[in-house]
């Protein structure tokens, strides 16, 4: 219960300071009818009147919702109870608004600043019953305790504030460790299945290669035993696709649901993405295509689309781009410039476009550079050994 009034206050702060002032606020309204009724002849010191009561005690109380400033609310209502204690003017109701905004000091600040307001208070007791009455140290001593009685509730509220925000940090903190672990378990888990799969489909393949090369042998002198090679290989591969499959499935959870079935973009796309690019850029090839696995072709179809956002983001506003890929050699390259800021670009800090051009060029044995050039740009540069497509 005490919870969901935490929540609602801290989402209607303003409505809630309101209601916290207005019990006191309807204390003072009620206690301004007997107070009209007093003659001025009749009063102690200056009257003033019920307009007068009624804005003094205003003043008093608007501090109080003050609620993100609690050492200058009670400053306020100190300074206010000091001019009317100078003023010659007799306590009213509102007057308790200095051991309100004294439980708030205590509350939310620091033990300098809620030792400092009790003090205050205790020497306006002293100041108060030396003007309007005659003091007795029985009349200090119960005042005193009331004053004390309050500070400490205040400071007791704070400490137990402290405590339950610290228990709800460490819970957070213990949830928050405890989901990483999860995913680090299920990234582990992830890992040992993918080393799994690759276990299961290099067996099947190689014995549907040893298959596939005894059909070859025996198709001339004994069909029958080339075609049940054939079957062999038909059973192995359909029991490895569907090893697959399941072991890709279990990879895969955690995915947002939907399965994406356009085909992996290739070199055959890469004019289309430089066209499209966000940062004007040019496509330019050398020598003569060469088919290559689509998985090749995925890598370096995804390093041309890092270079390029890495051009439109760190390139600064006016940069043009130059994609290159050159099969002449004995290796693929794919070079991507800039004449952008090259050095001058800040740095991302979170950044891992360059870690995952390594691990997609890594595959195939090739090698990745990304590195700002002299006078300006940037330039990326990947050597891929070429691969025929099988």
């Amino acid at each position: 219960m005490f919870g969901k009034v935490r929540a609602w206050s801290r989402r209607h702060e303003k409505l809630a300071g309101v209601l916290r002032v207005a019990p006191l606020a309807t204390l003072c309204a009620i206690l301004a009818i007997p107070y009209a009724t007093v003659s001025p002849t009749a009063a102690v010191g200056p009257y003033l009147g019920v307009a007068g009561y009624l804005a003094l005690s205003a003043v008093l109380l608007l501090p109080l919702l003050w609620r993100d400033r609690p050492v200058a609310s009670f400053a306020a209502i100190a300074l206010i109870s000091f001019g009317q204690w100078l003023a010659g003017v007799n306590p009213l109701p509102a007057n308790l608004a200095v051991l309100v905004a004294l439980w708030a000091v205590a509350y939310r600040c620091s033990f300098r600043w809620s030792l400092a307001a009790g003090l205050v208070t205790e020497l306006g007791v002293f100041l108060a019953l030396a003007r309007w009455d005659t003091p007795t140290l029985g009349m200090f001593l119960s005042a005193s305790i009331f004053t004390v009685t309050v500070w400490l509730t205040g400071l007791y509220a704070s400490t137990r504030r402290r405590y339950l925000e610290g228990l709800e940090e460490r819970a957070e903190r213990a949830e928050r460790e405890r989901d990483q672990q999860a995913r680090m378990a299920a990234a582990a888990e992830r890992a040992r299945i993918a080393r799994e799969l690759h276990d299961v489909v290099a067996h099947n393949v190689s014995v549907m290669v040893v298959q596939a090369d005894g059909a070859g042998y025996a198709l001339d002198s004994d069909p029958e035993q080339a075609r049940e090679a054939v079957r062999a290989i038909s059973k192995t591969g359909r029991a490895a696709l569907a090893e697959m499959r399941r072991l890709v499935g279990v990879l895969r959870e955690g995915e947002q649901d939907g399965t994406d079935y356009t085909p992996q973009p290739g070199l055959g796309q890469l004019e289309d993405l430089v066209r499209g690019s966000a940062v004007p850029a040019r496509l330019q090839v050398g020598g003569a295509p060469v088919e290559l696995p689509e998985g090749q072709q995925l890598a370096v179809y995804r390093i041309v689309q890092e270079a390029l956002t890495n051009a439109l983001k760190h390139g600064g506003p006016g940069a043009q781009a130059l994609v290159e890929i050159d099969y002449s050699g004995p290796e693929l390259v794919v070079r991507v410039t800039d004449d952008g800021r090259g050095a001058a670009a800040p740095r991302s800090a979170d950044g891992h476009g360059l870690i995952g051009m390594r691990e997609r060029v890594g595959m195939y044995g090739g090698a990745v550079s990304a590195e700002p050039l002299r006078g300006g740009g940037f330039e990326v540069l990947a050597r891929l050994p070429m691969v025929k497509a099988a």
